[in-house]
């Protein structure tokens, strides 16, 4: 009930970052029934490509190998030893193509369904693997009632398939006893080709539709609560509170250094009280006058104070401090549409000789 109401919360897609962490620990989606139609495939190949040659070769070599049986010795254990090796390196060859064409196939198969990592976790043991209770809940469980109902399924369709295939078999292969050996092994081959022919498109058909669903199936389990979705997002930006007391704390420690570079201001423009702009001007240095401080209400009114003690004259320009409060930011020069009226202001500093008095701008 539990499981039940918890999937139901589930309402949401996973976000990219859960599907990440879930791709680093190697939980990927992956349909079993791919493989086992590359086997079939490898199969047929072999079957078609390689099986009448290898046959012919095989069975005229335990021909011989059996008419003359006199012919070999096995006085002593290494003849027998010798006699073993000729006999399974034959069929080695035989089966050693079989071998190699199913693991390509295994490979491929799994492969091309998700790129192959290497994940420490998954090779690393777990109780969990060991344990009776957790083995007995993956064969007996739902989904291992759900995976053995699959076999069953597939195992009598491809009955039905050979059956079907073989309807009419018998005749040919009455006939084909009566032939030359060589002759007999293309009629099997052709039958063989047949069945695995109808078996591959069979398992075609179920492998694309296992894919899907595999596919859909690990969406589906990757689901997120609301909960789970802003949990995570707390994560990954950090808590609200953290976050708005560190912008507080940039902001003092931008307004400290603000206020502490006043005193090398020239001149602040400002209206009675809603807005203050300290600049900076030095012929030698600055190419036009620099933004040190500006501020709105109580920080404009600091900065006045600032300016009061060191001597930097005021002057009260209640347009042009609006007009630039908007457009000019701290550390950097003031816009060239400004120029004229600052320049003026400035020119009124250095008439007064240097001398940082406080002024007030005539309208």
């Amino acid at each position: 009930m539990a499981e039940g109401a918890d999937k139901e919360s589930k309402t949401e897609e996973a976000t990219e970052k859960k599907i990440r962490d879930t791709v680093e620990k190697g939980q990927l989606p992956f349909s079993r029934e791919a493989p086992v139609l590359a086997s079939f495939l490898a199969i047929l190949v072999f079957v078609v490509f390689f099986a009448e040659d290898r046959a012919v070769q095989l069975a005229g070599f335990l021909a011989i190998f059996i008419e003359r049986a006199d012919g070999w010795s096995l006085k002593t254990q290494t003849d027998a030893i010798a006699i073993y090796r000729i006999v399974f390196l034959q069929i080695g060859k035989v089966v050693g193509i079989v071998m190699l064409l199913l693991v390509a196939a295994g490979v491929s198969a799994s492969i091309l369904q998700n790129t192959p990592r290497f994940v420490l976790e998954r090779i690393q043991p777990k109780l969990s693997r060991v344990s009776l209770a957790k083995g007995w809940s993956r064969l007996f469980g739902t989904r291992g009632l759900v995976e053995f109902a699959k076999s069953v399924g597939k195992m009598l369709v491809v009955g039905a398939l050979v059956a079907f295939t073989l309807r009419h078999a018998d005749t040919r292969l009455l006939s084909g006893m009566v032939t030359h050996p060589v002759a007999f092994t293309v009629t099997i081959r052709d039958l063989v080709i047949n069945i695995l022919i109808a078996i591959a498109l069979f398992m075609t058909l179920v492998a694309v539709a296992d894919l899907v669903w595999s596919r859909f199936s690990w969406r589906q389990d990757l689901r997120m609560s609301r909960q789970e979705v802003k949990d995570e997002q707390k994560q990954t930006d950090g808590d609200p509170l953290m976050r708005a007391r560190l912008r507080s704390v940039a902001r003092d420690r931008a307004r400290r250094r603000m206020m502490s570079a006043i005193p090398q201001a020239t001149l602040v423009i400002a209206n009675p009280t809603h807005y203050a702009i300290a600049l900076r001007y030095q012929r030698d240095k600055d190419a036009a006058p620099v933004v040190v401080a500006k501020g709105q209400d109580l920080v404009a009114l600091r900065i006045r104070e600032l300016a009061r003690e060191h001597n930097i004259p005021v002057f009260e320009e209640p347009a042009l401090a609006r007009s630039m409060y908007k457009q000019v930011s701290v550390d950097s020069l003031i816009p060239p549409q400004f120029y004229k009226a600052v320049a003026e202001l400035v020119r009124r500093v250095y008439m007064a000789g240097g001398v940082r008095t406080k002024m007030k701008a005539t309208a």
